[in-house]
């Protein structure tokens, strides 16, 4: 991507998608990316808080590029639609950042309610299917595309109670570097020109939680600003290096 790194910052010039942004994880993703010079595509399910986190992004960085489209990510032609628009409109694409999310558990194994599994099923798997399927080809043409999935640390070390949300991001990861390794043999001989990479956390914080529980100590939590700055920072790692890998930022589960 010969444009990423010219002009004002590290991502001056690329165009990187995020989906799911209208969360905390999200909206911290957008201003650091806009901050180091891309521009940002985000889109949500929820119109309403994607414009307020699209409006929060412009206004801390000006001149800032950072559009928002509500699209149905349960929708493969609607994701697809939304990957053929950024393209078109923007000329490339050079990165999705995959921010849905969801949690579900119960007190105990037996306790599991698989209704759970229908909701997570969709929320944590289904929309990595569409975005990766849908973004695959305009990454692969950007020369120095990725595609970022978080991650939890309980996906490698599933606990009684986290049956559900432990199965769906296992399966996440598992779909993520089936991507990679399609990036892989794409490359050929010269290796990956995309990567699909992997963003472990133990799970993420923000300062709203800190606000509403102050005695709280959040061990080994990732702060939303922190997994921003890692997401930022993995278009300045060779393609090759970062490629079908977990990167971690919470100790290894």
């Amino acid at each position: 991507m010969s444009t990423a790194t010219n002009g004002q910052g590290p991502l001056e010039g690329a165009v990187i998608a995020v989906a799911g942004a209208a969360g905390p994880a999200g909206r911290a993703t957008l201003l650091r990316l806009a901050e180091a010079g891309a521009t940002v595509v985000a889109s949500d399910a929820d119109a309403a808080r994607l414009a307020e986190a699209v409006d929060a992004a412009r206004y801390a960085h000006g001149g800032a590029t950072v559009t928002g489209d509500t699209v149905d990510l349960l929708d493969l032609d609607a994701t697809r639609a939304w990957a053929g628009r950024t393209e078109k409109e923007f000329g490339r694409v050079d990165g999705l950042v995959h921010l849905v999310g969801g949690w579900r558990g119960s007190a105990s194994f037996a306790e599991t309610d698989l209704a759970d599994w229908d909701l997570l099923e969709k929320l944590l798997i289904r929309t990595v299917q569409h975005t990766s399927l849908a973004f695959q080809g305009p990454l692969e043409r950007s020369g120095n595309g990725r595609f970022l999935l978080v991650s939890a640390a309980g996906a490698s070390k599933p606990t009684a109670g986290n049956a559900a949300y432990a199965a769906s991001k296992a399966a996440a990861e598992a779909w993520t570097l089936a991507l990679g390794d399609a990036f892989r043999k794409a490359g050929g001989e010269e290796g990956p020109k995309a990567a699909a990479a992997i963003l472990v956390v133990k799970a993420l914080v923000n300062d709203q939680m800190r606000a509403e529980r102050p005695n709280a100590k959040f061990a080994g939590f990732t702060d939303v600003k922190d997994l921003a700055q890692a997401v930022s920072g993995v278009w300045q790692r060779p393609a090759q290096e970062v490629n079908g890998q977990r990167l971690w930022l919470t100790p290894e589960a």
